[in-house]
């Protein structure tokens, strides 16, 4: 296992990447922007970090701009925690097998989520590529919110 990133919403993109970059002294890596969406995906890492943070992608800050405006309430703003694992499926069976719920499941081999006790969400991503769709997970449903 290998810890990937953190994300948190930011509602004025320019703002925040001169908070976090101008004042804060870290540096973009990558961008994504995905118009289908409506959002912008910008990493962030450290200095000591690049080196480690552009060809593995971690570790990073990920802030997620939403193109539609919204206030972020109650904590929303923080997005979730992201790890990255050999076997997407053997990981989310392990934690399904201890009384984990699977709130999203990794239908096509690459992502899920679950929450802490706590309820800090959780994103599972497969390393390399997707794995083959299969069952269980492929039909399984969404449960609760992530």
């Amino acid at each position: 296992m290998r810890y990937l990133h953190t994300m948190v919403r930011v509602k004025d993109l320019d703002a925040s990447l001169h908070f976090y970059t101008t004042l804060f002294g870290l540096k973009e890596i990558r961008r994504s922007e995905n118009e289908k969406g409506r959002f912008t995906l910008v990493f962030l890492a450290a200095p000591e970090d690049i080196a480690s943070g552009d060809p593995s992608k971690a570790p990073c800050l990920e802030l997620t701009y939403n193109w539609d405006t919204e206030d972020y309430t109650g904590g929303r703003n923080f997005g979730h925690l992201a790890y990255e694992v050999d076997n997407i499926y053997d990981f989310c069976k392990h934690l399904q097998d201890n009384g984990i719920t699977i709130n999203r499941p990794p239908r096509e081999g690459r992502m899920a989520f679950v929450r802490s006790p706590d309820g800090i969400s959780i994103e599972i991503l497969q390393k390399g590529e997707n794995l083959p769709v299969a069952e269980p997970w492929a039909s399984a449903p969404n449960i609760g919110s992530w």
